[in-house]
C-alpha cells in the first residue's frame, strides 16, 4: 500500500488479495461440488425404486408383461437421470481443479507478495523470540500510599511455549505460530565434547574467587566441600586438577623454611667469632624482634604475605643482625680492654653509631628508585623493597637501642676469650695488606682483569625474564588437523592419555576438548584453555613429590608421545610448570609487522620466517596465517548495479542476511538450568554454486506510473574472484600488525638468539611504510633490564650523597664506591658457576648488593679517618683498621651469606625463583669483602695525600678566635 500499513510484517495488499481468493473463488468451487453431490443422490434415489419395482414385479406372474414394460421404461429413464448426473460431474470436477490451481496460484502470489520469508528469517525470529521472552522492573506504581513495583512480561520455562508462540493472526486462516513454521527439537550436545580423568568420563568444575577474598581461604573452603561431597554421594571422585592455593601454602612454606634455617644459620656464625652465648644471645633478640616489626608495618600498609614479599624478609634475615654484630662487637672489644660493661656499652654503641646509621640508610636507599619506574619491575618489587626496609630499619632501632641495655647487664662479668686462630689470620692478613700497600698495581690490576672478563662474559650470557620454577602441576594441550572427526578426535585422545599414563612419576591425568572461560593456574601465556571445537584438548597434569622436582625431563617424555602423532596434529605445547611466571610474559621469539596492506604484510613475514628458520635453536615459527580462511571476493560494477537500483551495501546487506543460517535468540530456564535457544535455517541455503545466480528484486515506475517489480541477478553487475584474508587482524594505536612468532628450542636462549635475529633483520630491506619491531620476551627483558639498570644508576648515586653527608667529604664516599663493581664482579663470577641465567630476580641481587656491599667499606674508611685524627700514621692505621673491623666485616658478610645459602641450595621449586638473588649476593658478598680488606685501604692511601684535619676541632679554633676578637671590640 502507499500508505506502507502492514500487519505483523505483511503487506496489506498482499492481505487483501489472499483473502478474495479465499472467500470468492473457494466458496463457487464448493458450490459446484454441493450441487453435483445432490443430483448424484437423485440417480441413486431413482436407481432404488427401479429396483423395488423389479422385485415386485417377480412377486406377480400375471403381472409380468406389464411389469416388464414398466421396468424397461423406468430403467430408461433413470440411464438418461445417471448419464446427466455423470456429465454434470465430470463438468463440475473439472470446474473444481481449476480453482484449485487458480487458488494455489494466488495463494503463492500473496504469500510472496507478503514477504512470508522477511518474517520468517533467521534475524526477524531471533529478534521476535528474545522480545518474547522478557522480563523487567518497569518502575513504580502507587494505590493510596502504597507503592509497588511493576514487573512487565515473563519469560519461557518450557519448549512448548516457544512452539507456540503467535508470529501473527490472519482473518480466515488464524494464528501462525512458531511451531507452523519451524521443528522445535531438545538437541543433547554432550557427545559433542570430551572430558576424561585417568580415562574416566569426567567434568571440569572451575570455582573463582571474588575480588575481596583470599586464595587460600577458598581454597581450603573448596576442599572441605569436596570431602563433605564425596561423603554424601556414594561412588563420587574429585580431583583437584589445579589450585592456587596450593601454590601459596607451598611457596609460603618453602620461604619461611628458608628464613628459619638462615636465622638459625646466623645464630651459629655469631657462636662461633663470639665464642660466648651472652653476646650471642645479644644479638640474636635482634633477628625475631626486628622480623615482628616488619611483619606489623607491612600489616598497616597493606602488604600482604606473598612470595615477593617473604622473599623480601627471608633475604633480608642474614642483614637484621649486621647492626647488631657491629655494635656488641665494639662493645665487647672495648669490655676487653678492661673498661666497664655500662661505660663500654654506651661508648661502643656511639662510636659505631653514625656508621651503622649511614650503612642502614645506604642499603634502604637503594630501593628508592623503584617508585620511579613502572611495569612489571614496579608491580613485583615494591613489596619486596618495603618489607626489607621494615626489617632494616627494625634493626637499626634494636642495635642502638636493646642491644646496649642488655649489653650493659649481661656482659657486666664476661671477657672476651682468646682467638687463636683469629690472632694467626691477623698476622697473614697484615703481611698481605702491607704488601698491597707497597704494590698497589697487583690488587688493582687483579680487581680491573676481574671485572672486564665478568662484564665481557655478561654479555655473552643469555637473559630470562624469571627463572624456571618446578611444582607438581604441569599443563599442556595440542590441536588436531581439521579433517579429523570427533569420533577420531576422541579416540586419539584415549590413545594420548592412555600413553602419558605410563610415564612414570604421573599421577593424575584431566583432558578435555573445546574452551573455556576459565583462566587455569597462573601461567596465563601459555593457557591450555585454547578456542573453541573439539579439535583442541587441554591436558592437566599431576605430579608425584619426587618428579616435581624435575619436570623437564616428564616434559620431554610428553613432547615425545605428542612429537609421534604429528601425523595428526597441527600444533601442540607442553608447559613445563604452572607455578612458572617466565610464561606469564611471553617466551621465544616474537617480531611485530606494522603496514596497511595486509598481502605486503603477509609477504613481509614470510620473509622473517625464511630468515629466522636460518638460525639453529628456533621452532614452531609461524605468522599466524596457517589456519587462514581462503577467500572468494564479491567484486561489485557500482554503476551497472546502480542501474538496477541497487547499491553496494544493499547488495551486502541482502547476502549477509541470505548467508546467516544461525543464531542464539535467547535463553530458556527450566527446572534451574539455563539453556541456549538456536535458530537454524535450513531452506534455500546459499552456496558457491549458486551464488552468481542469487536473485535481487527492485521496483520500478512503468510508463503508466504504476509500479513494477524486476528480478536481477547478481551475475550481471558483479564478478567472482579468489583471495586469502588474514586469520587474525591486530591492530595497536590505529596501526595493522601481523606478528612472527618462534618457540625456543631447549637449551637454547631467546636473547641471544635474538641478537643473531637482529643482525639479519639489520640486512633486510623494509619497504616503505613498514615497519618491523622486536616483541615478546626479548622486548619485555629488555624494557625491565633498563628500568633495573636506572634503578641501580641512581641508587649509587644516592648511595654516595648519604655518604658525603656521613664523612663531611667527598674523596671517603669516592673510595667506597669502588666496592660496588667488586660486588658486581662477584655476583657475577657466581652466576657463571653455578651457571644460572641473568634474570630479572637475579637483577634484583645486583641492585641489593650496591646498598650492602658498602656497608664494609664505610665501617672501614670511618674508623679509619678516626684513627689518623687521632695521630696515627696513615699506613700504620689502614693496618689497623684492616686488623680490628676485620671480625665484624666477617660475622656480617657470612651472617648474610649463610642465611641465603639455605635459599640458594635449597630444591624446592619455589626456591627456584629466588635462588639467582641468592646466587649474585652470596658471590657478591664474598667477593666484594674479600677485595675490600685489600682494595679499599690500597685506593685510601692513593688517593688521600692531604692530612686530616677535624671539623670539630676546627670550628673551637674558630669559635675561640671570633671570640677572642670580640673582647678586643
Amino acid at each position: 500500500m502507499g500508505d506502507g500499513s502492514s500487519l505483523g510484517g505483511l503487506d496489506t495488499d498482499a492481505i487483501m488479495q489472499l483473502l478474495q481468493i479465499v472467500f470468492i473463488r473457494m466458496p463457487q468451487a464448493e458450490t459446484a461440488i454441493a450441487n453435483l453431490e445432490v443430483e448424484i443422490m437423485a440417480v441413486q434415489a431413482v436407481l432404488d425404486e427401479v429396483n423395488k419395482q423389479v422385485q415386485q414385479a417377480a412377486d406377480g406372474y400375471a403381472d409380468l408383461e406389464a411389469g416388464k414394460i414398466a421396468a424397461a421404461a423406468g430403467f430408461g429413464s433413470a440411464q438418461a437421470q445417471l448419464a446427466a448426473g455423470e456429465a454434470s460431474l465430470t463438468e463440475g470436477q473439472a470446474q473444481l481443479d481449476e480453482g484449485r490451481k487458480a487458488y494455489e496460484a494466488a495463494r503463492d502470489e500473496a504469500l510472496k507478495s507478503a514477504n512470508l520469508d522477511q518474517l520468517c528469517s533467521v534475524s526477524t525470529l531471533s529478534q521476535l523470540i528474545y522480545a518474547q521472552n522478557f522480563s523487567m522492573p518497569a518502575g513504580y506504581i502507587y494505590e493510596g500510599e502504597t507503592q509497588y513495583l511493576l514487573r512487565v512480561g515473563n519469560e519461557y520455562t518450557n519448549e512448548s511455549q516457544i512452539r507456540d508462540t503467535v508470529l501473527t493472526n490472519i482473518e480466515g486462516i488464524g494464528d501462525i505460530t512458531i511451531g507452523d513454521i519451524a521443528a522445535v527439537t531438545w538437541i543433547d550436545n554432550a557427545g559433542a565434547s570430551y572430558a576424561k580423568v585417568n580415562g574416566e568420563q569426567g567434568i571440569l568444575l572451575s570455582i573463582y574467587k571474588a575480588s575481596t577474598a583470599g586464595t587460600t581461604e577458598v581454597s581450603d573452603g573448596c576442599k572441605e566441600m569436596i570431602l563433605d561431597l564425596e561423603e554424601e554421594f556414594e561412588g563420587l571422585h574429585i580431583t583437584t586438577l589445579m589450585d592456587q592455593g596450593d601454590y601459596i601454602d607451598y611457596i609460603v612454606e618453602s620461604v619461611l623454611s628458608n628464613l628459619v634455617w638462615g636465622a638459625i644459620l646466623a645464630v651459629v656464625v655469631l657462636a662461633v667469632f663470639l665464642r660466648n652465648i651472652k653476646p650471642t644471645v645479644i644479638v640474636a633478640i635482634s633477628i625475631p624482634f626486628s622480623v615482628l616489626v616488619a611483619v606489623v608495618l607491612m600489616y598497616f600498609s597493606g602488604i600482604t604475605l606473598n612470595l615477593i614479599s617473604l622473599s623480601g624478609l627471608a633475604l633480608g634475615v642474614g642483614m637484621l643482625v649486621d647492626n647488631s654484630v657491629v655494635v656488641i662487637e665494639n662493645i665487647y672489644r672495648l669490655r676487653g680492654k678492661g673498661i666497664p660493661a655500662v661505660r663500654a656499652a654506651i661508648m661502643g654503641a656511639k662510636q659505631v653509631g653514625g656508621a651503622i646509621a649511614a650503612s642502614t640508610l645506604t642499603t634502604i636507599c637503594v630501593f628508592f628508585p623503584i617508585v620511579f619506574t613502572t611495569g612489571i619491575v614496579k608491580q613485583l618489587f615494591v613489596d619486596m623493597a618495603l618489607t626489607i626496609t621494615y626489617s632494616l630499619l627494625a634493626s637499626l632501632l634494636v642495635a642502638l637501642t636493646v642491644v646496649p641495655c642488655m649489653s650493659a647487664g649481661l656482659l657486666k662479668n664476661t671477657q672476651p676469650k682468646p682467638q687463636k686462630f683469629m690472632d694467626r689470620v691477623y698476622v697473614v692478613y697484615e703481611k698481605a695488606l702491607r704488601f698491597c700497600l707497597r704494590k698497589k698495581f697487583v690488587p688493582i690490576l687483579i680487581a680491573i682483569v676481574l671485572l672486564v672478563g665478568c662484564a665481557y662474559q655478561a654479555t655473552n650470557t643469555g637473559m630470562v625474564l624469571f627463572p624456571s620454577m618446578g611444582g607438581e602441576q604441569m599443563s599442556a594441550s595440542y590441536q588436531v588437523k581439521e579433517d579429523l572427526s570427533d569420533e577420531e578426535t576422541f579416540a586419539l585422545a584415549d590413545e594420548i592419555m592412555e600413553e602419558l599414563l605410563e610415564i612414570e612419576g604421573i599421577e593424575t591425568i584431566g583432558m578435555m576438548s573445546g574452551s573455556s572461560e576459565a583462566s587455569v593456574g597462573t601461567n596465563t601465556a601459555s593457557s591450555m584453555l585454547s578456542s573453541g571445537g573439539t579439535h583442541n584438548m587441554n591436558l592437566y597434569i599431576l605430579l608425584d613429590e619426587q618428579a616435581a622436582k624435575n619436570n623437564s625431563v616428564i616434559a620431554k617424555e610428553i613432547r615425545q608421545i605428542l612429537e609421534e602423532q604429528e601425523d595428526f596434529l597441527d600444533t601442540y605445547t607442553v608447559t613445563e610448570s604452572n607455578m612458572d611466571m617466565s610464561a606469564l610474559f611471553g617466551s621465544g621469539l616474537s617480531i611485530k609487522i606494522y603496514g596497511e596492506e595486509p598481502q605486503q604484510l603477509i609477504a613481509i613475514s614470510e620473509d622473517l620466517m625464511e630468515l629466522i628458520a636460518q638460525i639453529e635453536g628456533f621452532e614452531d615459527i609461524s605468522n599466524g596465517q596457517e589456519d587462514s580462511d581462503p577467500v572468494k571476493v564479491v567484486t561489485i560494477d557500482r554503476n551497472a548495479a546502480m542501474r538496477e537500483g541497487l547499491t553496494v551495501a544493499q547488495i551486502y546487506a541482502e547476502l549477509a542476511g541470505a548467508l546467516t543460517t544461525e543464531a542464539n535468540a535467547t535463553t530458556l530456564t527450566m527446572d534451574g538450568q539455563q539453556y541456549k535457544v538456536t535458530l537454524i535455517n535450513e531452506t534455500d541455503p546459499v552456496t558457491l554454486e549458486n551464488l552468481m545466480d542469487y536473485a535481487f528484486t527492485t521496483t520500478t515506475m512503468d510508463e503508466t506510473g504504476n509500479q513494477v517489480a524486476e528480478t536481477h541477478y547478481l551475475h550481471e553487475f558483479a564478478t567472482l574472484s579468489d583471495s586469502t584474508a588474514l586469520a587474525s587482524i591486530n591492530s595497536e594505536n590505529q596501526r595493522t600488525y601481523l606478528t612472527v612468532s618462534a618457540a625456543t628450542m631447549e637449551g637454547y636462549n631467546t636473547t641471544l638468539l635474538s641478537r643473531e635475529v637482529n643482525e639479519l633483520l639489520a640486512e633486510y630491506e623494509v619497504p616503505d611504510g613498514y615497519e618491523i619491531v622486536m616483541s615478546g620476551e626479548t622486548s619485555s627483558i629488555e624494557e625491565a633490564m633498563k628500568d633495573l639498570i636506572l634503578m641501580i644508576a641512581l641508587a649509587i648515586a644516592l648511595i654516595y650523597l648519604i655518604m658525603v653527608a656521613q664523612f663531611q667529604s667527598l674523596m671517603s664516599p669516592f673510595i667506597v664506591i669502588f666496592t660496588i663493581p667488586l660486588a658486581f664482579t662477584g655476583g657475577l663470577l657466581a652466576t657463571y658457576i653455578t651457571r644460572q641465567d641473568i634474570s630479572l630476580v637475579s637483577m634484583m641481587g645486583f641492585l641489593m648488593l650496591a646498598g650492602v656491599i658498602v656497608n664494609n667499606g664505610i665501617v672501614f674508611v670511618d674508623y679509619a679517618n678516626k684513627l689518623r685524627l687521632a695521630g696515627v700514621d696513615k699506613i700504620e692505621a689502614l693496618v689497623r683498621t684492616g686488623k680490628s673491623r676485620m671480625r665484624p666485616i666477617l660475622m656480617t658478610t657470612l651472617t648474610t651469606v649463610f642465611a641465603m645459602l639455605i635459599m640458594a641450595c635449597s630444591q624446592d621449586a619455589a626456591a627456584a625463583m629466588t635462588r639467582g638473588m641468592a646466587v649474585v649476593v652470596i658471590g657478591g658478598l664474598l667477593y666484594a669483602t674479600l677485595m675490600t680488606l685489600f682494595i679499599v685501604p690500597v685506593l685510601y692511601d692513593l688517593f688521600f695525600r692531604r692530612e686530616l684535619k677535624d671539623i670539630e676541632v676546627l670550628d673551637k679554633e674558630l669559635e675561640e678566635q671570633v671570640d677572642l676578637t670580640v673582647e678586643e671590640m
